[in-house]
């Protein structure tokens, strides 16, 4: 399993930012997806989730109705759009994948074996 996350940067306040993670070496489809945020001496924590086959979509409430999380199968990616960021988003995004996962524990780290390197995204004007 490889995940590679891209799209990280330097954004301004209130404006927009789109992570990408390619997946490779396995099934991706067939897996669920995450996206996982730690900032600076903090915990790492959950942002958003997507189901296998394109289920259903999940999201910390400190993002909702600012992020969207999408994931194009046949590309074998996964994405994360942001916007309206706000200086408390500033982290380090974690793209992950598990073969399965319940409802009850799909925002634990935990619950996901597989992890990309992470991109930087920096929020500050």
């Amino acid at each position: 399993v490889q995940l590679v996350e891209s799209g990280g940067g330097l954004a301004q306040p209130g404006g927009p930012l789109r992570l990408s993670c390619a997946a490779s070496g396995f099934n991706f489809r067939s897996y669920d997806m995450a996206w996982f945020r730690q900032a600076p001496g903090k915990e790492r924590e959950f942002v958003a989730a997507i189901r296998k086959y394109g289920g259903g979509t999940y999201y910390a409430d400190s993002v909702k109705g600012r992020f969207t999380i999408s994931r194009d199968n046949n590309k074998s990616t996964l994405s994360l759009q942001m916007t309206n960021l706000k200086p408390e988003d500033t982290a380090v995004y974690y793209c992950a994948a598990a073969s399965s996962t319940i409802t009850s524990t799909l925002g634990r780290a935990g619950a996901y074996p597989n992890w990309g390197q992470g991109t930087q995204v920096t929020v500050s004007s």
